[in-house]
């Protein structure tokens, strides 16, 4: 029998205009790009970013959008360091699936980013193909989860 603390608790929710610094805090991109704020908090207000708490603090969040294809598409998850896998990462896909409105749920990273490949296959996703030329030399590999 594993012991549960609270601090072990990672809950996730449509984030709000509230959690943007937070957010952004726990982006180590986003200190050096501007453009990582103005798209999270765009996201932010149309309702299609999804943020995990854990132990009380924002530690991670994953921005959403259903226009690709006419799917639902992850096209960011960012986890805060400090909560690496702890599931917090598999918990923001769960949530981004569970709002999505579509069959089908689909995301991307590059050849290179070998942590988000198995992030993505240990919440279900597939690799559905891939997209050259948009970073030279690292192929952005495109995969999919199949929704009930």
């Amino acid at each position: 029998m594993q012991n549960r603390h609270e601090t072990d608790e990672i809950i996730t929710r449509v984030a709000q205009a509230g959690d943007v610094a937070a957010m952004l805090a726990c982006d180590a991109y986003a200190q050096t790009h501007p453009e990582r704020g103005e798209a999270v908090r765009a996201a932010v207000g149309k309702g299609h970013c999804q943020v995990a708490l854990r132990a009380g603090q924002v530690a991670g969040y994953a921005l959403t959008h259903g226009d690709f294809f006419g799917y639902g598409f992850v096209s960011l998850v960012v986890v805060a360091p400090a909560h690496q896998r702890c599931g917090v990462g598999l918990r923001l896909l769960a949530a981004a699936a569970d709002a999505c409105q579509t069959g089908k749920l689909f995301t991307s990273t590059n050849r290179s980013n070998g942590a988000a490949q198995r992030l993505f296959a240990g919440a279900g996703f597939v690799r559905s193909g891939q997209i050259d030329h948009l970073d030279e030399g690292d192929p952005e590999f495109v995969y999919v989860k199949f929704l009930p």
